[in-house]
């Protein structure tokens, strides 16, 4: 693993991908790529958890096509796409091998990382992920196709683009652009999913978008659901935090910041 392109100064760009790619580096030691999600940017779902994470490990967030500071551009937003261009800003900055903590869409595209480069990923936090359609509860992704812009007018995530963005007219873009996503998303097979072997904490609120069993499905394949007793505790955990929302899961700093914390902290298995 090699750190040394990074210093720790914070606001960064990239050229990645035909983007202007915006990312923050926070602290030092072994790197831990924060996600977010649709609509949202680093504050928005990592600001509550980013500085303790940052205490003892080098916290690398970064913005994805037209979300927070990193500009729309005319080209389809889809997990795909994202991935790539996360993998090519970590190649830019010499990270071979990091944790990742991804929540709702960004929980999606380190999946897709996780799969696709399973080099490049140590462990994996995944909050509220879907790794197919199936995993939402129904209407959900309707419900997102239909969004319009100006159903958002006011709201945290418009005020927080129109704040930060390059270019605070093109919301209307970044809406259009996260529908797209919501439609084209059809995930990876359960086989895929099942092939990732670096170890997983899995998170949902109990009252999330996505679907109770999904969470506890993706558990499944990742090795868990297992008598520990019998067996042993598995690579990978399960978290269902209570009375919690999908929007409010990112707002739970002290559940998550313990047990986000001794997951990454804990030594990796044996054979891994």
């Amino acid at each position: 693993m090699t750190n040394s392109a990074i210093d720790a100064k914070v606001g960064n760009y990239a050229t990645v991908n035909g983007l202007n790619m915006y990312y923050e580096v926070h602290g030092s030691g072994r790197p831990l790529i924060l996600l977010h999600g649709g609509i949202s940017n680093i504050v928005s779902d990592f600001g509550k958890v980013l500085p303790a994470l940052a205490q003892n490990r080098q916290v690398i967030a970064i913005e994805q096509q037209a979300h927070g500071r990193t500009a729309y551009i005319d080209r389809p937003l889809s997990t795909e796409h994202m991935a790539e261009d996360t993998a090519t800003l970590l190649a830019q900055l010499n990270i071979e091998n990091a944790d990742f903590f991804g929540y709702s869409m960004g929980a999606a595209i380190a999946l897709q990382i996780a799969i696709q480069r399973p080099h490049l990923v140590r462990k994996l936090v995944l909050a509220a992920v879907a790794y197919n359609r199936e995993g939402f509860h129904p209407g959900i992704l309707d419900g997102i196709e239909a969004l319009k812009p100006e159903d958002m007018d006011g709201s945290p995530f418009q005020e927080e683009y129109a704040r930060i963005a390059p270019h605070p007219e093109n919301w209307p873009g970044t809406i259009k652009r996260v529908q797209e996503w919501a439609r084209d998303f059809q995930g990876s097979p359960a086989e895929a999913v099942q092939s990732v072997k670096a170890p997983t904490l899995v998170i949902i609120g109990d009252s999330d978008v996505i679907r109770p069993e999904h969470a506890v499905e993706v558990f499944r394949l990742m090795g868990g659901g297992v008598a520990g007793d019998v067996v042993g505790l598995p690579d990978s955990q399960l978290a269902v935090l209570p009375g919690t929302t999908h929007i409010t899961l990112v707002h739970r700093a002290d559940w998550l910041n313990s047990m986000v914390a001794e997951f990454l902290d804990a030594p990796m298995p044996a054979d891994k």
